[in-house]
């Protein structure tokens, strides 16, 4: 596993330019090996709002790319609704959004009631499984903060409720998380960061 020093070496690695917009600090990373993340934090909280990664392509092309923390919705094609292709509405839609002191998942489009659900963590591969009983819902997911930081995962961090058809999943986070995401703010703050509006972002 990594360590929160590792995760900070490979940002600081990275060509960066940030952006202020909208009332979000945006900030693009560009990393040595070809992959690429994008970042948005509110900037009066700095809560983290949005992390997207992009690797190369198979073939060498731009890739595509995919959401690690916010709402994929907002990043589906326009093309998609007008042929017909998009997903049902009524579909379970899985999300991130974190908050200071959890990890946050929910999970619309989930009507069964609260005692249906079982959320548990498999510390050997590394990931937290939600089942129900009834055998209608099953989905597997990774805590990446948590690999970057070289922390295990606990069971007891985990916490969940069920309202509104949305089941919400959180995960307390670990005082290594913590002082991982503090050292990375201040990493941030030492960018300068243009303003909508500017020509173009001035690189780390």
């Amino acid at each position: 596993m990594a360590s929160p020093s590792d995760w900070l070496s490979y940002l600081q690695s990275a060509e960066k330019t940030a952006l202020v917009q909208d009332g979000k600090k945006k900030v693009h990373f560009k990393f040595p090996d070809g992959k690429e993340m994008a970042e948005e934090y509110d900037v009066k909280t700095n809560d983290l709002l949005l992390r997207k990664w992009k690797k190369k392509g198979t073939l060498g092309g731009a890739g595509t790319w995919e959401i690690e923390v916010g709402d994929p919705q907002v990043f589906r094609p326009a093309a998609m609704e007008t042929q017909g292709m998009v997903e049902s509405s009524s579909n379970p839609i899985f999300t991130r959004r974190d908050t200071k002191k959890a990890f946050m998942w929910r999970i619309r489009n989930l009507p069964y009631p609260v005692e249906t659900y079982n959320i548990t963590v498999d510390t050997d591969n590394r990931c937290v499984i939600v089942r129900t009983t009834n055998k209608k819902y099953y989905k597997k997911f990774p805590i990446p903060d948590m690999d970057r930081a070289g922390l295990p995962l606990e069971q007891r961090a985990v916490n969940y409720a069920h309202a509104n058809n949305t089941l919400v999943i959180t995960y307390e986070k670990p005082a290594g998380v913590l002082e991982m995401e503090r050292q990375v703010l201040q990493e941030l703050k030492k960018l300068k960061a243009s303003r909508d509006g500017d020509v173009e972002c001035n690189p780390s």
